[in-house]
């Protein structure tokens, strides 16, 4: 099924994109930085959903209807995923900060997206890849919650 885009739904799809290739570059580059495999592992797995992402944007910029079902077996196992261990690796901090600020503006970016979608197949795949970037933020304060990189008092 084709989708028609408006001129602003074309432009905010197109900063999308830009985004993802960050999200996605950041997270295998800092995968391969990582200290602990655990952490590693979370990275490679979030660029993978970035990476999906990406994909679903290229997906609507190309006119056709986005598939949204990608993702989801993984989504409740990573929430509820208890990390434990005591590594506090000041280099790790620093990534996973980095990481955790950079999917708070990619989830407020697709926030305003959501708002600005005329289409509802647009605004459909913003709202399931505004969830997945807030759910991304969660797994990584989960992580340095557990490992003493972010304590809430």
């Amino acid at each position: 099924m084709q989708i028609q885009l408006s001129q602003k739904e074309k432009m905010f799809l197109e900063d999308g994109k830009i985004q993802e290739e960050i999200c996605i570059q950041k997270y295998q580059n800092y995968a391969s930085q990582a200290q602990d495999e655990e952490l590693k592992q979370l990275f490679n797995k979030l660029a993978g959903e970035e990476q999906q992402h990406y994909d679903t944007i290229n997906q609507m910029l190309q006119g056709q209807q986005p598939n949204l079902s990608h993702g989801q077996q993984s989504q409740q196992a990573s929430i509820q995923n208890n990390f434990q261990g005591t590594m506090n690796n000041q280099s790790d901090k620093v990534l996973c900060t980095d990481l955790l600020s950079t999917e708070k503006y990619v989830a407020g970016t697709y926030g305003i997206d959501v708002f600005e979608s005329a289409n509802p197949a647009v605004r459909q795949a913003m709202q399931h890849i505004q969830q997945d970037e807030q759910r991304h933020g969660e797994e990584l304060f989960n992580y340095m919650n557990s490992h003493g990189m972010y304590n809430v008092k």
